[in-house]
C-alpha cells in the first residue's frame, strides 16, 4: 500500500512534531506502507521520508521543478519524479497513492488535503483520508468542519469519513477499513 502524506516544509515549534513523524515513519515502514510525498528534504517533509528510509522503506517524492532548483530535493528516497508545476504534483501523488495522510504543516498542507477531500465527497476516488492529529494540531480544524455542518454547507457522511486519530495503529486499521460514504450525485 502507497500513502500519500501531506505535511509541512517547516518543523514546526513542537519537538514532538519532529518524534511523532519519525515514529510514524517507522510504523509505515515496518507495515510495509510506501509513502509517497512531495520530495523536500526540509521540515516535516524531510523527516517522514528520512524515518521511512532509515527503517528500510520505501519513498517516493514529486517535487516541481522549481523546487529543485531551490535545493530542496531529498536526494536520498527510492525515486524523484521532477514535474513542471503544483498541479502536475497533487495529480500524480494522488494517482500514486491509496490513502492520504496529513500531519501539520501551513496552507499548503491544508490545500492538499482539503482537495482530495473534496475529490472523495464528489466521487472521483475512493481513498480514505485522513488527519494524523499529532499533539491535537488539527482540533480547531475539527471545530470549524463541524460547524460547517451545522451551517448545513457540508453533510455529516462528508464529515464522518474522515480518518481522524493521533494513533498510528488506529490510523492503520482505519485506512484499511475504510469504506467510502455514498456518491454526491
Amino acid at each position: 500500500m502507497k500513502i500519500a502524506v501531506f505535511c509541512g516544509s517547516s518543523a514546526g515549534n513542537n519537538i514532538e512534531y519532529i518524534n511523532a513523524t519519525k515514529r510514524l515513519g517507522k510504523y509505515f515502514a515496518q507495515n510495509n506502507i510506501e509513502v509517497v510525498y512531495g520530495g523536500g528534504n526540509v521540515g516535516l517533509m524531510g523527516t517522514i521520508a528520512d524515518s521511512v528510509m532509515e527503517n528500510g522503506g520505501k519513498v517516493y517524492g514529486v517535487i516541481p521543478e522549481k523546487l529543485k532548483e531551490k535545493e530542496l530535493a531529498h536526494r536520498g528516497i527510492t525515486e524523484l519524479k521532477v514535474v513542471s508545476n503544483m498541479h502536475e504534483r497533487k495529480a500524480a501523488m494522488a494517482e500514486l497513492a491509496d490513502a492520504f495522510v496529513v500531519l501539520p504543516g501551513g496552507a499548503g498542507t491544508l490545500e492538499e488535503i482539503f482537495e482530495v477531500w473534496t475529490w472523495a465527497q464528489l466521487g472521483f476516488h475512493n481513498k480514505p483520508c485522513a488527519f494524523f492529529n499529532i499533539n491535537g494540531f488539527y482540533d480547531k480544524l475539527f471545530e470549524m468542519i463541524d460547524n460547517m455542518c451545522e451551517a448545513e454547507f457540508l453533510k455529516q457522511e462528508y464529515s464522518d469519513m474522515l480518518i481522524k486519530t493521533d494513533n498510528q495503529e488506529e490510523l492503520l486499521k482505519a485506512i484499511k477499513e475504510y469504506l467510502p460514504p455514498k456518491q454526491k450525485w
